[in-house]
């Protein structure tokens, strides 16, 4: 799948890496999931449009982790939304998420070969 010519990312290639996305934004204020899946894309240029089921998953799993938490907005008009906030925990495991980013990038820079027209490696 493309976006303006450019692959767009599936969720098996940022799997163990969406924790880091959410919490990433959640660093910058608290927010909703609909909210956080928009600015997931927009901030990706709208390379990874992540899955609403992927999403809550994560939700589900930072929250039981202790790393958010979730609370009820309060909301005038429908039913109230979900807003997550993030822990000190939730701090600390974003900034572990990152320095193994640095890390894991370093590697596959390695291997990741940009003048590589046709795929040999003669």
């Amino acid at each position: 799948m493309k976006y303006g010519g450019e692959p767009v990312l599936g969720s098996d290639v940022m799997r163990g890496y969406n924790d880091m996305l959410i919490l990433c934004l959640l660093c910058e204020d608290d927010s909703y999931g609909y909210a956080i899946s928009r600015e997931i894309e927009r901030r990706s240029g709208g390379r990874y449009p992540i899955k609403e089921t992927t999403l809550y998953a994560a939700f589900g799993r930072l929250e039981k982790q202790g790393y958010i938490a979730p609370y009820q907005g309060s909301e005038t008009q429908g039913r109230p939304r979900t807003y997550y906030t993030i822990t000190d925990d939730g701090r600390k495991a974003y900034a572990a998420k990152c320095a193994e980013w640095r890390i894991l990038k370093t590697v596959v820079d390695c291997f990741a070969k940009e003048d590589m027209k046709d795929g040999s490696n003669s």
